[in-house]
């Protein structure tokens, strides 16, 4: 497992990796442009370059990009569709400009509209990003539970993935705590495991390419995306070290997003705690 931290790219794409570095990941995640502007950052040539320069330098494995949050595939206004269209080829293109293993998306929201039209309009938005990008991979983030959010559960991920082209580009991420305040039990090897076999056999383990790793600062099935450091919200040490450790999850990039001690992100101190859940949960599993 490819543990790491959500990092800024502040001053150039290259700085991300230096950034990741010191905070001892193996692997980062980055937006490609401003999670708060639509306006996307032009990179070049030399920019995709000098990242892949840093990398190979660097103990940093593997690269995610987050598509920014104010993409919307499933929205039936038709400006915001295109900017959403726009933004997200931004990423799938960024992502073959740096190697990234994938663009991690939110699928989208209904906004009071009927289900069914909303994930057809969000499955169409997707697949045409893909068929404008090269070979990046597209990772559909399960999301919290909320109602009205795409991508709910494995069904109706697997719904998306179906209606957008079924392609081999088109991936999972799965977060440990959108998965615990959907409703899942995922804070012990069983019933992790359970989980685990639902994923594989609605969805496809083949699909799961990434992993974000965030303690829940709300309770079980509460369906609300509240993250908390870990070890310090619903999910505990324990139920932590379970994901950590699930056998099928070996070789994966896995993210912190945690708010982390400053409000900041994780720091250096939280990746090597995940690390040490790791190895806890290793040892637990091995009796």
């Amino acid at each position: 497992m490819l543990i790491g931290a959500h990092v800024s790219t502040s001053g150039g794409l290259d700085r991300a990796i230096e950034r990741g570095s010191d905070l001892g990941c193996e692997s980062i995640q980055i937006f490609n442009q401003s999670p708060r502007m639509w306006r996307p950052t032009r990179y070049g040539p030399e920019s995709f370059a000098a990242f892949k320069e840093a990398k190979a330098g660097s103990p940093v494995e593997a690269v995610l990009i987050h598509a920014v949050y104010l993409i919307n595939c499933a929205t039936k206004d038709r400006e915001l569709r295109k900017k959403s269209l726009t933004s997200l080829t931004h990423a799938l293109r960024t992502g073959d400009g740096i190697g990234a293993a994938g663009v991690v998306l939110h699928p989208g929201a209904q906004v009071g509209e009927p289900h069914g039209p909303s994930m057809k309009r969000a499955a169409k938005t997707i697949a045409a990003a893909l068929s404008d990008s090269e070979s990046c991979p597209l990772l559909l983030e399960q999301t919290a539970g909320h109602k009205g959010l795409l991508g709910r559960d494995f069904d109706e991920t697997a719904e998306l993935i179906e209606l957008a082209g079924a392609g081999k580009r088109l991936g999972l991420c799965l977060d440990s705590c959108h998965l615990f305040v959907q409703g899942y039990d995922i804070t012990d090897a069983e019933h992790l495991a359970a989980v685990v076999d639902e994923a594989d056999a609605k969805v496809g383990l083949d699909r799961l390419q990434c992993l974000h790793v965030n303690d829940a600062a709300v309770p079980l099935g509460s369906c609300r995306d509240r993250h908390a450091n870990l070890g310090k919200g619903e999910m505990g040490k324990q139920g932590l070290a379970a994901f950590l450790s699930e056998p099928r999850f070996e070789g994966l990039p896995a993210t912190l997003e945690t708010p982390g001690p400053s409000k900041k992100g994780a720091d250096r101190k939280e990746v090597q705690a995940a690390k040490r859940l790791r190895k806890a949960g290793l040892k637990r599993r091995q009796g």
